[in-house]
């Protein structure tokens, strides 16, 4: 298709791995279904963390969605009865103004809501609401913890955010966010805290059901684990400890053909603050796609089934080990 974007590397140091369009049958990947829209509302965060792919934090207050791009995905959802499932994140999605017109509406429309919450935002001057908020409109929580132990989260995250973490997880529990809720869903993010890969996700969530019912009474539906994207700021990271190109290595040599089939960008599109779509939200971040595409461009959400997917050497984090998405790892 004359219209492509040529795969790329998109910054990521040349020649130290192979391509990994070259490890695919065909050097392609194609998304054969749309059921989950992945929306970011900006990178305004209260946070400023290492591994963060967004470089969010505190001082992006210019990129975040507006009324008008926030209307359009209202239509373009409530137009395409195929997506069942709507991922708010950021930056800290709460932070948005747009958060809870669109949180209520499409849990008013049936669809699952996911607030990928960062938990210390529960605390924060003026958004005390957002916990209530949450449990009244039985919207999913997926939220990051990074460790049970202090230490490790706050030398990832920040001073302090061990602590505001747990709080926030009490408070979620009172307000009914437990293991076997059913309308109530609070599932935990691990990050490696180091250019490793996850450990064995089955074990990993054993280990923290048990410390963190032992040292807090916390309680928690699932534990998600997610390989860190050497992209944007994670990147930069890896790069001032001369430790980039290993970790390239790494995923590379743990390329797992069976993830490829199962890896989000197969059934999920991700809409940025101002309103460009793309394939998934580590794309987002680098700005790749292979057809630049906006929410005004497209009549329906249905022209982006069957559709290739734009394909870079950070793709080795979805399909490296048991592979990662948004939603934990792809494989036993």
């Amino acid at each position: 298709m004359s219209s492509l974007l040529p795969i790329v590397n998109e910054g990521l140091p040349t020649g130290v791995v192979p391509t990994f369009a070259s490890r695919l049958e065909g050097g392609q990947l194609w998304r054969n279904q749309l059921n989950q829209l992945q929306i970011n509302l900006g990178k305004l965060c209260n946070q400023t963390c290492t591994h963060c792919h967004v470089d969010a934090g505190p001082t992006k207050k210019r990129e975040n969605m507006d009324d008008r791009t926030a209307d359009r995905l209202l239509e373009l959802v409530a137009s395409c009865p195929a997506i069942t499932t709507v991922d708010l994140t950021g930056g800290a999605p709460e932070m948005n103004p747009n958060f809870r017109r669109l949180a209520e509406a499409f849990r008013a429309a049936g669809l699952r809501v996911i607030d990928r919450c960062n938990l210390t935002i529960l605390s924060e001057p003026g958004f005390e609401w957002v916990a209530d908020f949450l449990a009244e409109n039985e919207i999913d929580v997926v939220a990051s913890l990074p460790c049970y132990l202090e230490d490790n989260v706050d030398g990832q995250r920040g001073g302090g955010v061990f602590g505001r973490s747990i709080e926030g997880l009490l408070r979620l529990n009172e307000l009914g966010y437990r293991r076997d809720s059913d309308t109530h869903r609070l599932d935990l993010v691990y990050n490696p805290t180091g250019p490793s890969l996850p450990p064995d996700q089955a074990k990993l969530e054993a280990d923290y059901r048990r410390e963190l019912s032992a040292r807090y009474g916390i309680e928690f539906g699932n534990l998600l684990t997610i390989t860190n994207i050497p992209i944007r700021r994670y990147a930069q990271f890896l790069q001032k400890r001369g430790c980039l190109d290993d970790y390239l290595r790494l995923l590379s040599e743990n390329f797992n053909a069976k993830a490829t089939e199962e890896v989000m960008c197969r059934s999920l599109v991700s809409v940025s603050w101002d309103g460009q779509i793309y394939d998934c939200d580590f794309n987002q971040m680098i700005d790749l796609s292979q057809q630049p595409r906006t929410v005004w461009s497209i009549e329906s959400l249905d022209e982006l089934v069957d559709q290739p997917i734009a394909l870079a050497d950070h793709c080795y984090g979805c399909t490296a080990g048991a592979g990662s998405g948004c939603g934990g790892a792809l494989l036993p």
